[in-house]
């Protein structure tokens, strides 16, 4: 029997963590990118008060964190627990010190040395159009298929939720009042904004048991396929309203909501120290395949924990949105690294959530009922977890639920069970609200890059992100394609897809990062920083499309996902070989004492 207590978990994070922002994030910052405050960044030089907006470098952080910070740090790592806690502790810890704060600070430099274009622009002026074109197309299949994943588990955690669906509806308007409130009516008062955005908030959640008990109920009991309509619609009009409006006001708001409640529950953990009852490695981690997520320890725990750790989607925020509200160049190790090793956090206290439940009691949650009796494994309290909840929690698939459990679990123990049902729901809404904002973001970051690729290839007015006909015409598009892989898709069929091509943009990103800085920093041996967590995640994530092609979705006759999975290696493998080429270009051109800059140079290079 497994005797670590989760306090140990919690305080080895945060000394990593911090340790990390303090040392490894300052390198970066001042050696490596050689961030330059005095700099004047696209958002004030190119001030439109529509896309750019010079902002608090706290609502920054918000909206940043908001953005990247969707399903993956919190189901991730609820799934990869079928191997066991060390794994994903492991790989969270380092793989977001080493590689995902790196990505994300690298290529939000980038894209804010390039006036706030996107990653698919970047590429194209680094590497060369074809690794543009490729990147494009590599992205647009990919955020398709990340919106879809993230908001099939919104479904999952709202269906028939009066409470969780009036709470996630009343931060919309709270969010528009605020954004009035911030840049109309008290401009720079993000004090006095804050105090009544989380006040108002706070209201909301708590006025979530009245409703669910009135007439309004009706209006808020949303079914499935109410919300196959309801999300896609909402992701429309957060991509077409000014980001200062909606976007940012909203995404600040939910942000320290988050953060207040993961701080709730690391201080929860520390008060009820409870005991990790999952092994440290399960005999599904030994065995080779676990029967959550279909596929072998590595490179699936990589995979699984997807954002938690390494995120490709992050790119297209830090080169989406983000850039175009910084401020200043002193703010983007706060945002990008910070923001990263945020999540991380986050993740592991979802990890430590999964992992407080009995083996037997956290597979009856996540397994259909006719394969967890295949297991022949026992439950412990998943009866009495039930009732105090008031609802069945056998077969919840998805990850969600069994989160919002093992949060409620830990709650309920310092203030009583009679409680745990309010933290159950309270979780669920928190779950939701932490993907809501990612869609809020990342349909905007599709607009912009359609908007980009069609004025680059097909009409030239595209390109103009104020052009409102492509505006209308992309968000409309970009909705309709992610809403149309969510009609009927469930967590099970897409989130491993999600996953492989998810980490397959983070290798996109991290090979641009390292052509970056090849060219652009005074020592070339700083690509490493770059380099190495791109090679690791080269051989996990070829490693782990091919199983999924060839052990998950062939037998299943599942050719569509058989076909995305070969089109977006092939378009990471050209992007890779161009990038070899340049590479060799820039080391043979420098040792000859020719400069390679971009945008080390005066302003963004175009």
């Amino acid at each position: 029997m497994n005797t670590l207590n989760a306090l140990t978990l919690v305080i080895i994070s945060a000394c990593v963590l911090i340790l990390a922002y303090r040392i490894y994030g300052a390198f970066l910052a001042t050696k490596v990118l050689m961030v330059d405050e005095s700099r004047i960044t696209p958002a004030i030089r190119l001030n439109d008060g529509q896309n750019f907006v010079p902002t608090n470098k706290w609502v920054v952080f918000g909206h940043h964190f908001a953005a990247i910070a969707g399903a993956g740090p919190l189901v991730g790592p609820v799934l990869a627990a079928q191997f066991g806690f060390l794994p994903g502790t492991v790989w969270i810890l380092i793989g977001a010190v080493m590689a995902g704060a790196v990505h994300d600070m690298v290529i939000l430099f980038a894209s804010v040395r390039y006036d706030g274009r996107s990653l698919s622009e970047i590429a194209k002026e680094e590497i060369g159009s074809v690794a543009g074109l490729a990147t494009a197309i590599s992205i647009l299949f990919i955020l398709v298929l990340a919106m879809a994943g993230l908001a099939v588990v919104v479904v999952g955690a709202v269906k028939n939720n009066p409470w969780g669906s009036f709470t996630i509806t009343m931060t919309i308007p709270i969010a528009l009042f605020v954004g009035l409130y911030m840049y109309k009516l008290r401009p720079g008062k993000v004090g006095e904004a804050s105090i009544i955005g989380f006040s108002l908030v706070m209201l909301a959640v708590v006025m979530g048991p009245a409703v669910q008990t009135s007439f309004l109920a009706q209006y808020f009991t949303w079914s499935e396929q109410a919300l196959w309509i309801i999300l896609p619609a909402y992701g429309f009009v957060a991509a077409i309203l000014p980001v200062w409006l909606l976007l940012a006001p909203r995404d600040y708001i939910s942000t320290y909501l988050k953060i207040g409640t993961i701080a709730a529950l690391a201080l929860g953990i520390v008060w009820v120290h409870p005991v990790l009852q999952m092994p440290a490695i399960s005999s599904f981690g030994y065995a080779g395949s676990g029967p959550v997520v279909p596929g072998p320890i590595w490179p699936f725990v990589s995979i699984t924990i997807a954002c938690g750790a390494l995120s490709g989607f992050h790119a297209l925020i830090s080169s989406g949105t983000t850039p175009k509200m910084i401020g200043s160049e002193r703010d983007i190790r706060l945002v990008g690294f910070g923001g990263m090793l945020m999540e991380a956090f986050v993740a592991m206290m979802a990890l430590i959530a999964a992992s407080v439940l009995a083996p037997g009691d956290y597979f009856a949650i996540n397994l259909a009922p006719k394969a967890f009796a295949n297991l022949h494994v026992a439950t412990v309290e998943l009866q009495h977890l039930s009732d105090l909840v008031g609802m069945d929690l056998a077969g919840r698939t998805g990850g969600a639920v069994t989160l919002a459990v093992g949060m409620a679990h830990i709650f309920s123990r310092v203030v009583g069970e009679a409680w745990m049902k309010y933290w159950y729901q309270f979780a669920i809404m928190f779950e939701a609200l932490f993907i809501l904002t990612t869609i809020d973001a990342g349909t905007r970051v599709g607009r912009y890059i359609l908007q980009d690729f069609l004025g680059r290839y097909v009409y030239k007015p595209f390109k103009n992100i104020n052009w409102w006909p492509g505006v209308i015409i992309t968000s409309v598009a970009i909705s309709f394609a992610w809403g149309y892989m969510l009609y009927g898709g469930n967590v099970a069929s897409i989130w491993p897809i999600f996953g492989v091509s998810n980490q397959l943009l983070g290798v996109v990103a991290l090979a641009i990062g390292t052509t970056v800085i090849l060219r652009n920093s005074t020592k070339m041996i700083y690509a490493w920083t770059t380099l190495v967590p791109m090679i690791y995640m080269v051989v996990t994530v070829f490693d782990a499309g091919v199983w999924s092609v060839r052990w998950n979705y062939l037998p299943k006759h599942d050719y569509l996902k058989v076909s995305m999975i070969i089109i977006m290696l092939a378009l990471v493998l050209i992007i890779l070989i161009d990038c070899l080429i340049k590479w060799k270009l820039i080391i043979t051109n420098r040792k000859a004492g020719i400069s390679m800059a971009t945008i080390s140079k005066p302003f963004a290079a175009k």
